[in-house]
């Protein structure tokens, strides 16, 4: 089998000697070129893999030249990845020539590890001819059957186009370590994408650690992620292991990333830049071998603009974009959905398999469903505990979906400015305890968190449970 050829361009002979080298003992084959008119001569004369390519030559340090090569390069060799190599302090740089083409940026000084796991990733990502960022994908898709014959994805119900396109890119990227950003309504099944991914991945029988940043307060952010030692600070009594260290050897679900603080932000990106962290209380460095996929329902491009979320840090995460589609974007699924979510219920709640009605799928498909997905999973699974008829139909749903006849009316909104989004999280918290009697693992449920993230929020406003 041919080596991959990988082209690099800088004009230092030091750099140009050691990358060699490392390539070499990686199993590729390298060429060097010095200037930008070497590099397309290169190009033009050889079937290269990917291009390694430094932003400043010679005296010039604006990056000027470097971004002038790659449109060159990307104008006539769209195909190609080229990989930028620059400085910490010129991340700015290689922003702009991520949205030149640039498919990542590696910043210096470059580990060993960093620098191969980005050329693999890269390598792989062409060769499965895998639309990165927000490229469009193709029109040819395989059908669900053929996907479900290569790829494991049990617990994703659905034959709509747009779940099979979202599908046939995680079927492509699984096998890559891509930073993967998921976007999509609160809802529509984000972390079951995620955990495809890592259950299709070279990672699999390693951990998946799913972190909920909109959980965190930012003074607990470094010890949750990065862990801290006996003593760093004030109740810290023992040490402490944090997410980042427990997702060693797979893959880490970022989600809600788009609430990170902008403090935070930095430091999220410095982790993932350089592959390292610190143990608060410690100045051991350690590294970090982590799969990273992040999920939101935030546009996090529009928070850019707004100055509210980095744009390194996006480009840093979202290599690859995966956008889920709302329930309202696929009705067509709705009677396939409906009928796995009812017979899940049946067997949680010991009851017998029960049907439901063609009058009940109409029912459901004419609802708007902002809670998506999730949604329509909790009202199955109350309209079940509400009937005794063998055959749910639609007054059933109708029936779980309103209020209680002769109940409480319905709570409505506070007035604009008399409550904060902390003030309405932490009263919703507390309802929900009492409704459930103090059983947080429905409190959890019916609040769409884990129990670590609600345990985090009980801990946050002093909830006494």
């Amino acid at each position: 089998m041919e080596k991959p050829l990988i082209l690099i361009v800088d004009d230092d002979e030091s750099i140009i000697v050691s990358l060699g080298l490392l390539l070499k003992q990686a199993g590729y084959e390298s060429v060097a070129a010095k200037t930008p008119a070497e590099a397309m001569s290169r190009l033009s004369g050889a079937r290269v893999s990917l291009v390694l390519q430094d932003m400043n030559f010679s005296a010039e340090t604006s990056g000027e030249e470097g971004l002038e090569l790659l449109r060159r390069i990307k104008s006539s060799h769209p195909e190609t990845p080229v990989l930028l190599i620059t400085a910490w302090g010129s991340i700015e740089l290689a922003v702009a020539g991520i949205k030149a083409g640039a498919a990542d940026f590696i910043t210096k000084p470059w580990s060993k590890a960093q620098i191969l796991q980005s050329i693999g990733t890269a390598i792989g990502l062409s060769a499965s001819h895998t639309p990165t960022r927000s490229s469009p994908v193709g029109a040819e898709i395989p059908g669900r059957e053929e996907m479900d014959a290569r790829f494991d994805f049990s617990g994703i119900i659905g034959e709509n186009r747009r779940l099979l396109e979202v599908l046939d890119l995680v079927g492509k990227v699984s096998g890559t370590d891509a930073s993967v950003l998921i976007t999509g309504d609160s809802g529509v099944g984000k972390e079951v994408i995620a955990e495809a991914i890592h259950r299709n991945s070279p990672r699999r029988e390693g951990p998946f650690v799913k972190v909920n940043l909109g959980g965190l307060s930012n003074t607990l952010f470094e010890s949750e992620m990065f862990g801290h030692v006996r003593g760093a600070f004030t109740g810290a009594h023992r040490d402490r292991r944090g997410r980042f260290a427990a997702a060693e050897g797979g893959t880490i679900l970022l989600d809600e990333i788009g609430e990170l603080d902008p403090r935070n932000q930095v430091k999220m990106l410095r982790v993932l830049q350089d592959r390292t962290f610190e143990v608060l209380g410690s100045s051991e460095t350690k590294t970090l071998d982590v799969r990273v996929i992040s999920a939101t329902n935030r546009n996090l491009e529009a928070d850019v603009r707004s100055n509210r979320f980095r744009e390194d840090l996006l480009y840093r995460l979202n290599l690859i974009t995966l956008h889920v589609p709302s329930l309202a974007e696929r009705i067509d699924d709705i009677p396939l959905l409906a009928r796995h979510f009812l017979a899940v219920a049946c067997e949680t709640y010991g009851r017998p398999q029960s049907a439901i009605g063609e009058g009940a799928i109409r029912w459901l498909q004419a609802q708007e469903w902002p809670g998506n997905i999730r949604q329509m999973k909790h009202l199955l699974e109350r309209t079940l505990l509400l009937t005794r008829s063998a055959t749910i139909g639609n007054s059933d749903l109708e029936r779980a979906w309103a209020p209680e006849p002769g109940g409480p009316a319905p709570d409505r909104l506070p007035p604009v400015g008399s409550m904060t989004m902390e003030d309405i999280e932490r009263r919703m918290i507390e309802k929900s305890i009492v409704h459930h009697e103090g059983n947080l693992t429905r409190v959890a449920a019916s609040l769409g968190l884990s129990r670590a993230a609600l345990y985090r929020r009980l801990d946050k406003y002093g909830i006494r449970s």
